[in-house]
Protein backbone atom coordinates (compact mmCIF):
# COMPACT_ATOMS: atom_id res chain seq x y z
CA UNK A 1 0.00 0.00 0.00
CA UNK A 2 1.32 3.35 -0.83
CA UNK A 3 2.55 5.90 1.80
CA UNK A 4 0.07 8.46 3.11
CA UNK A 5 0.16 11.60 0.74
CA UNK A 6 0.04 14.91 3.13
CA UNK A 7 -1.14 17.81 1.43
CA UNK A 8 -2.58 21.83 2.92
CA UNK A 9 -5.78 21.62 2.84
CA UNK A 10 -8.92 23.77 4.32
CA UNK A 11 -11.44 21.40 6.59
CA UNK A 12 -15.02 23.54 6.79
CA UNK A 13 -17.73 23.09 9.87
CA UNK A 14 -20.88 24.49 10.21
CA UNK A 15 -18.63 26.49 13.13
CA UNK A 16 -15.32 25.80 12.91
CA UNK A 17 -13.12 26.14 9.70
CA UNK A 18 -9.33 24.66 9.95
CA UNK A 19 -7.61 26.62 7.46
CA UNK A 20 -3.79 25.98 6.92
CA UNK A 21 -1.45 28.12 9.40
CA UNK A 22 0.43 30.85 8.07
CA UNK A 23 2.33 33.97 9.65
CA UNK A 24 -0.76 35.55 8.79
CA UNK A 25 -2.23 34.14 11.84
CA UNK A 26 0.06 35.66 14.11
CA UNK A 27 -2.34 38.51 15.01
CA UNK A 28 -5.38 36.82 15.94
CA UNK A 29 -3.28 33.95 17.78
CA UNK A 30 -1.74 36.70 19.79
CA UNK A 31 -5.51 38.10 20.68
CA UNK A 32 -6.40 34.99 22.20
CA UNK A 33 -3.17 32.80 23.07
CA UNK A 34 -1.19 34.98 24.98
CA UNK A 35 -3.13 33.58 28.67
CA UNK A 36 -0.75 31.39 30.82
CA UNK A 37 -3.84 28.97 31.84
CA UNK A 38 -3.73 27.94 28.04
CA UNK A 39 -0.18 26.77 28.21
CA UNK A 40 -0.10 24.93 31.41
CA UNK A 41 0.23 21.50 30.22
CA UNK A 42 2.22 22.55 27.10
CA UNK A 43 6.01 21.68 27.07
CA UNK A 44 6.27 24.95 25.39
CA UNK A 45 5.24 28.17 26.62
CA UNK A 46 3.77 31.01 24.61
CA UNK A 47 4.10 34.61 26.85
CA UNK A 48 4.62 36.80 23.70
CA UNK A 49 4.14 37.70 20.56
CA UNK A 50 7.82 36.54 19.27
CA UNK A 51 7.27 33.50 21.70
CA UNK A 52 4.23 32.99 19.39
CA UNK A 53 6.04 34.00 16.33
CA UNK A 54 8.56 31.28 16.99
CA UNK A 55 5.91 29.12 17.79
CA UNK A 56 4.13 29.02 14.17
CA UNK A 57 7.56 29.32 12.27
CA UNK A 58 8.14 25.81 13.92
CA UNK A 59 5.23 24.71 13.08
CA UNK A 60 5.43 25.47 9.58
CA UNK A 61 8.88 23.93 9.56
CA UNK A 62 7.68 20.77 10.34
CA UNK A 63 5.12 21.07 7.84
CA UNK A 64 8.09 21.71 5.41
CA UNK A 65 9.78 18.50 6.83
CA UNK A 66 6.42 16.43 6.37
CA UNK A 67 6.02 15.23 9.69
CA UNK A 68 3.35 17.98 10.76
CA UNK A 69 -0.19 19.61 9.00
CA UNK A 70 -0.91 23.09 11.34
CA UNK A 71 -4.42 24.85 11.15
CA UNK A 72 -5.44 27.74 12.45
CA UNK A 73 -9.12 26.98 14.27
CA UNK A 74 -11.17 30.13 12.46
CA UNK A 75 -15.03 30.55 14.01
CA UNK A 76 -17.30 30.52 10.70
CA UNK A 77 -20.22 32.99 12.49
CA UNK A 78 -17.16 35.66 13.12
CA UNK A 79 -14.00 34.63 10.90
CA UNK A 80 -11.54 35.55 14.11
CA UNK A 81 -9.41 32.74 15.15
CA UNK A 82 -10.04 31.04 18.37
CA UNK A 83 -6.80 28.78 18.04
CA UNK A 84 -4.65 26.42 16.71
CA UNK A 85 -4.16 22.25 16.22
CA UNK A 86 -2.19 20.44 13.69
CA UNK A 87 -1.74 16.62 12.65
CA UNK A 88 2.10 16.08 13.47
CA UNK A 89 4.41 12.81 14.23
CA UNK A 90 2.94 12.11 10.71
CA UNK A 91 4.28 8.76 9.38
CA UNK A 92 3.10 8.29 6.40
CA UNK A 93 4.92 4.80 5.48
CA UNK A 94 2.92 3.31 8.13
CA UNK A 95 -0.61 5.87 7.65
CA UNK A 96 -0.68 7.22 10.78
CA UNK A 97 -0.99 10.63 12.38
CA UNK A 98 -1.48 11.91 15.84
CA UNK A 99 -3.79 15.50 16.24
CA UNK A 100 -2.14 17.37 18.55
CA UNK A 101 -0.84 20.48 19.64
CA UNK A 102 -4.17 21.95 20.17
CA UNK A 103 -5.08 24.58 22.20
CA UNK A 104 -8.13 27.17 22.31
CA UNK A 105 -8.93 30.41 23.33
CA UNK A 106 -11.18 30.65 26.92
CA UNK A 107 -14.66 31.70 25.62
CA UNK A 108 -14.42 28.49 23.28
CA UNK A 109 -13.38 26.32 25.22
CA UNK A 110 -15.86 23.66 26.12
CA UNK A 111 -18.00 24.40 23.51
CA UNK A 112 -19.02 22.58 20.26
CA UNK A 113 -16.28 24.04 18.48
CA UNK A 114 -13.39 21.38 19.74
CA UNK A 115 -16.30 18.64 19.01
CA UNK A 116 -16.58 19.63 15.50
CA UNK A 117 -12.28 20.48 15.10
CA UNK A 118 -11.85 16.51 15.98
CA UNK A 119 -14.47 15.44 13.89
CA UNK A 120 -13.39 17.54 11.08
CA UNK A 121 -9.52 16.04 11.50
CA UNK A 122 -10.60 11.81 12.31
CA UNK A 123 -12.73 12.30 9.28
CA UNK A 124 -10.09 13.69 6.78
CA UNK A 125 -7.67 11.53 8.45
CA UNK A 126 -9.53 8.34 7.86
CA UNK A 127 -11.79 9.05 5.08
CA UNK A 128 -9.66 11.13 2.71
CA UNK A 129 -5.77 10.23 3.87
CA UNK A 130 -6.78 6.52 4.43
CA UNK A 131 -5.25 6.47 7.93
CA UNK A 132 -5.06 3.33 9.74
CA UNK A 133 -5.29 5.04 12.91
CA UNK A 134 -4.68 8.58 15.18
CA UNK A 135 -3.02 8.85 17.93
CA UNK A 136 -3.64 11.63 20.62
CA UNK A 137 -1.86 12.37 24.08
CA UNK A 138 -1.92 14.74 26.81
CA UNK A 139 -0.24 15.17 30.02
CA UNK A 140 -1.01 12.32 32.57
CA UNK A 141 -1.70 15.02 35.12
CA UNK A 142 -4.26 16.86 32.98
CA UNK A 143 -7.42 14.95 33.87
CA UNK A 144 -9.93 17.11 31.78
CA UNK A 145 -8.03 16.38 28.52
CA UNK A 146 -7.79 13.00 29.64
CA UNK A 147 -11.18 12.71 29.83
CA UNK A 148 -12.42 14.69 27.13
CA UNK A 149 -9.88 12.63 24.36
CA UNK A 150 -11.74 9.29 26.18
CA UNK A 151 -15.50 11.23 25.46
CA UNK A 152 -14.43 11.57 21.49
CA UNK A 153 -13.98 7.69 21.77
CA UNK A 154 -10.28 7.05 22.11
CA UNK A 155 -8.65 4.28 23.61
CA UNK A 156 -5.98 4.70 26.23
CA UNK A 157 -3.19 2.59 25.25
CA UNK A 158 -0.70 3.63 28.09
CA UNK A 159 1.28 6.12 29.54
CA UNK A 160 4.97 7.12 28.57
CA UNK A 161 7.25 7.68 31.51
CA UNK A 162 9.16 10.81 32.03
CA UNK A 163 8.57 11.17 28.55
CA UNK A 164 8.58 15.05 27.97
CA UNK A 165 10.62 17.73 29.81
CA UNK A 166 8.38 20.36 30.44
CA UNK A 167 9.69 24.46 30.43
CA UNK A 168 9.86 24.41 34.45
CA UNK A 169 12.06 21.42 34.32
CA UNK A 170 9.04 18.97 35.09
CA UNK A 171 9.82 15.83 33.61
CA UNK A 172 6.09 14.88 32.15
CA UNK A 173 4.26 11.77 31.86
CA UNK A 174 2.17 11.59 28.59
CA UNK A 175 -1.21 9.51 28.45
CA UNK A 176 -1.47 7.88 24.79
CA UNK A 177 -4.59 7.29 22.89
CA UNK A 178 -6.02 5.94 19.31
CA UNK A 179 -8.95 5.71 17.32
CA UNK A 180 -8.20 3.13 14.67
CA UNK A 181 -9.87 2.48 11.11
CA UNK A 182 -12.14 -0.33 12.21
CA UNK A 183 -12.82 1.73 15.52
CA UNK A 184 -14.08 4.97 13.35
CA UNK A 185 -17.36 4.46 11.74
CA UNK A 186 -18.80 3.94 15.41
CA UNK A 187 -16.78 6.99 16.56
CA UNK A 188 -18.32 9.26 13.51
CA UNK A 189 -21.49 8.20 14.43
CA UNK A 190 -21.49 9.60 17.95
CA UNK A 191 -19.66 12.72 17.47
CA UNK A 192 -21.95 13.52 14.33
CA UNK A 193 -24.99 12.60 17.24
CA UNK A 194 -23.25 15.28 19.42
CA UNK A 195 -22.87 17.90 16.98
CA UNK A 196 -26.60 17.13 15.51
CA UNK A 197 -27.58 17.71 19.20
CA UNK A 198 -26.07 21.17 19.63
CA UNK A 199 -26.63 22.61 16.99
CA UNK A 200 -30.93 21.45 17.47
CA UNK A 201 -30.26 23.37 21.03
Amino acid sequence: MAPLQIQQVTLTGRHIRLEPLTLNHLDGLCEIGLDPDLWRWIPTQVKSRDDMRDYIRLALQWQTDGTALPFAKVEQSTGRVVGSTRYMNIDKPNRHVEIGATWIGRPWQRTVVNTEAKYLMLRHAFETLGCFRVELKTDALNQQSRNAILRIGAIQEGIFRKHVLCADGRLRDSVYFSIIDSEWPGVKARLEEKLNSAQAG
